[in-house]
């Protein structure tokens, strides 16, 4: 299995996750903090691109581009291991590194434009960065922790849930060799639910399909888009699924913000609560609902869940229209 660093980490900020679901950063930190992970967040860093790029906004070049610049930040921080919290971000970065080590064209090209902008400094020399040894996915960082969850969690009763996990395309379905666990049946967050000492619905029809987003599809082809999450959805309720794991905001926000779209459309209940698998793992440690794993962000209410759990929802003027949610 490929090594996973547990410092010198440049934990890079993820626009879906900043804009909506940013509990899911304060968790991945809250978790870092108490595995001793060394990371650091730098202000100097850029988006990757990955909507405009998908949206055909940004060329290839473009991209690639600004990775260069990003990867410059990274090893000047002192921080050249770059861990992601969208798997968008994760094959973005990786596709990037591949062309500024692999192709010399591209490489003097971006060279040449960063030297013309008077970035001179930032110039990418081959092997700056390894795609495969300083790229990763934060849950990829965890996965290399996952021996001490157990003595950290509090060990919240979890029997009483059917939970399945979504492993995000951009991850499972990019770059093959570096996938842990396999790409025809993914079990990372199967694993790392496992460390907690809380089992999942390891298999379940539909779990390689993708969360119907497809960036543009979303909002180009919106009828196609939430058929196939509906498809997903339906399967998970075949399987009796109470809480869905992810570990890519894109997905979170296809199943979290639409679920309820879709349970209009179709005039049926999927409840189904969505989490990101470092707000599950904060969770299980004790991290607070609202200030760590920021809940209130979400559309599908959490207080369900957490009144199950026995943890008592902090009723403020943010949630407590969402409260009074049947869910």
């Amino acid at each position: 299995m490929k090594k996973i660093p547990d410092k010198n980490i440049l934990l890079f900020k993820t626009c879906l996750v900043s804009v909506e679901y940013p509990g899911v950063e304060s968790s991945t930190t809250f978790l870092f903090d108490k595995l001793g992970v060394g990371y650091h967040r730098d202000e100097r860093q850029s988006c990757c691109t990955g909507l405009g790029h998908y949206y055909d906004l940004f060329d290839q070049l473009s991209t690639t581009a600004l990775a260069a610049r990003n990867f410059w930040v990274a090893k000047d921080s002192g921080n050249p291991n770059i861990a992601v919290m969208c798997a968008t971000c994760y094959a973005i970065l990786k596709k990037s590194a591949e062309i500024l080590n692999e192709d010399d064209e591209a490489r003097e090209k971006i060279n040449g434009l960063l030297e013309e902008a008077g970035l001179g400094k930032m110039v990418y020399h081959k092997g700056d960065i390894d795609p495969h040894k300083n790229i990763f996915h934060a849950a990829e960082i965890l996965y290399n922790k996952r021996d001490m969850f157990k003595d950290l969690t509090q060990q919240l009763d979890f029997s009483q849930f059917n939970i399945a996990t979504h492993h995000a395309c951009h991850y499972c379905k990019v770059h093959y060799e570096d996938t842990i666990g396999g790409v025809r049946h993914p079990v990372l967050l199967d694993e790392l639910t496992a460390s907690c000492g809380v089992d999942t619905v390891e298999w379940y029809d539909q779990k390689r399909l993708t969360c119907g987003a497809g960036f543009r599809q979303r909002f180009t082809n919106n009828e196609l888009s939430l058929s196939v999450t509906a498809e997903k959805l339906t399967s998970l309720k075949e399987n009796q699924t109470d809480i869905m794991l992810h570990m890519c905001p894109n997905c979170q926000m296809q199943f979290d913000r639409y679920q309820p779209v879709i349970e209009k459309k179709l005039g049926e209940k999927f409840n189904i609560f969505h989490l990101n698998i470092s707000q599950f793992l904060a969770l299980n440690m004790g991290a607070d609902p609202y200030k760590v794993l920021g809940i209130q962000t979400h559309t599908v209410p959490v207080e369900p869940l957490l009144k199950k759990l026995g943890i008592e929802p902090v009723k403020s003027p943010i949630n407590s229209e969402k409260v009074k949610i049947d869910h």
